[in-house]
């Protein structure tokens, strides 16, 4: 099967590919294809004729957001549906990722895929749109909902991601703050790939939350990363008040991969399990 990849330069984009790689695969950066370009977008469909489409561009600078709104829905949502009609030319599966923060957190038991959204955020409303945009368009589709995401390759606008960050921090010596009043699932993106190959393969279509199992804040998420790191940095709990953002978190965006075990799969390993597998391999992955 041929599969096109869209913004595979990107942590997720990455283990996608490692996990694809028996594949006829065709990468595409956001660079090579504006997906909000409906003549790019057309125009790779055609010419690549994939029966699988994934795609991994996304505006997601959460603050950057509330200041260009008009640049997330062109990214988060009219460059879906451009996604979307170009598969159902092609009649090709197409795969999206969206976010927990289509919820806003009032909850304090995780969130099905078939609760209510409320996003308290452009980034948040932007790509719940895209969602909607991606159902109203093309029935071949598989939307997952992910949270906290680390891989080797780092986020792609930062260069790093959180486990990194906390690594790096702890060894220049420096005292950490971190939030302990945001509580989310922290999600290994080989663990994510892994799980979409075997989905992907099969037509059980639509709306999946897909994150490791379990829950913790962002605090004891770093107080976790440097027990498996064997470092002990000064690390103090804050609230959110002392990182003010321009964007509004969600307090609680727990994920519950409630439709994942209703098509016959196992839940992701707990999120404990999936950071001590990551550390304990990043020599191999060129991490030092």
């Amino acid at each position: 099967m041929r599969v096109l990849l869209i913004g595979y330069r990107g942590q997720l984009g990455s283990d996608l590919q490692k996990v694809f790689a028996g594949e006829e695969l065709v990468l595409a950066s956001q660079e090579q294809m504006r997906v909000e370009d409906a003549g790019q977008v057309d125009a790779m469909v055609e010419e690549t004729r994939p029966g699988l489409i994934l795609n991994c561009a996304a505006f997601h600078r959460v603050d950057d957001c509330e200041d260009s709104v008009g640049r997330a829905f062109e990214v988060n949502v009219f460059g879906v549906r451009n996604l979307a009609l170009a598969a159902a030319k092609a009649n090709a599966v197409l795969v999206h990722f969206s976010t927990d923060y289509v919820f806003d957190g009032p909850h304090q038991t995780p969130y099905r895929e078939t609760d209510l959204p409320c996003p308290k955020c452009v980034y948040g409303v932007s790509k719940l749109a895209g969602e909607y945009m991606l159902q109203s368009t093309w029935a071949k589709h598989f939307i997952f909902r992910v949270s906290g995401l680390y891989g080797y390759a780092g986020s792609r606008e930062k260069g790093t991601n959180f486990v990194e960050m906390m690594i790096s921090l702890a060894r220049q010596g420096k005292p950490i703050r971190v939030v302990n009043d945001q509580v989310l699932t922290p999600t290994s993106t080989m663990d994510v790939a892994r799980t979409i190959r075997r989905l992907a393969a099969t037509d059980q279509y639509g709306l999946y939350h897909l994150t490791n199992a379990g829950e913790c804040s962002w605090y004891q998420f770093a107080k976790a990363i440097f027990e498996f790191a064997d470092l002990r940095p000064e690390l103090t709990p804050v609230t959110s008040a002392a990182f003010p953002t321009r964007a509004k978190r969600p307090n609680y965006s727990v994920l519950d991969n409630q439709h994942l075990r209703d098509a016959g799969f196992l839940d992701l390993p707990d999120w404990r399990e999936a950071l001590e597998r990551y550390i304990a391999g990043r020599a191999a992955a060129g991490r030092s």
